[in-house]
């Protein structure tokens, strides 16, 4: 599953989110990798225990919580804080898997990463290349959305960061713990919310058969569900 969530940072928000971030020292990249990661990753990257890090992080924490879409999608239980990187004069991450649980720094929070989010920082026409590419089972999918738009896609799902060959791609990127561990459940969740949402804007909320589908969603979101 890899969806697209545009507008998830309005003008204001990203305004502020990019203030904060470009007045910072950012450091190399590997800061937070695993083995496999270092031996492809070459970015920079603002150390997650700074000030603006964190403030940042949080219009974004606030933001995912007003966007009915992500929630749909994610079924979110638990959320890494949003991590920042850079990538520009040829810097990129080669193809790999992000690891399997998450740890923040200097703490014992921990994230089973199910699901991966990046967000767009930066408009696509002011960079060349740094397209997030995902191989999926229905093929290879190249991202590069505006500013402020944000994609999710399976942490488990092998993918990469294209070559930056001119000016600088800025991004926020983190993982998701969903309430619903395995992917095609969760996609069918996703499915049947968004066919609920719709018939409910058809006949009205109060129909038999909308009653009767989001009582199906709940059940099926409570057999699944994990704590």
């Amino acid at each position: 599953m890899l969806i697209a969530i545009p507008d998830l940072l309005g003008a204001d928000d990203l305004a502020a989110v990019r203030t904060l971030i470009d007045a910072a020292e950012w450091v190399d990249g590997n800061v937070t990798s695993g083995h496999q990661s270092a031996l492809a990753k070459r970015n920079l990257q603002l150390p997650e225990e700074r000030m603006e890090a964190k403030r940042a992080g949080q219009i974004i924490l606030d933001a995912l919580g007003r966007t009915p879409l992500f929630i749909a999608a994610a079924l979110p239980a638990k959320i890494f804080p949003p991590l920042f990187n850079s990538y520009a004069g040829g810097q990129a991450f080669g193809t790999h898997v992000d690891n399997a649980v998450r740890i923040q720094a200097g703490s014992g929070f921990r994230v089973r990463s199910d699901l991966s989010m990046t967000v767009f920082l930066e408009e696509p026409d002011a960079y060349d290349g740094g397209e997030l590419t995902v191989e999926t089972l229905f093929g290879v999918q190249q991202v590069k959305l505006p500013a402020g738009h944000a994609v999710l896609y399976p942490s488990s799902s092998l993918h990469r960061v294209e070559p930056v060959t001119q000016g600088r791609r800025v991004a926020s990127f983190f993982w998701i713990q969903s309430m619903i561990r395995d992917d095609s459940a969760r996609q069918m969740l996703f499915d049947l919310d968004s066919s609920v949402q719709a018939l409910a804007s058809e006949l009205g909320h109060g129909h038999d058969q909308v009653i009767r589908l989001t009582g199906v969603y709940h059940n099926l979101l409570r057999r699944w569900a994990e704590g």
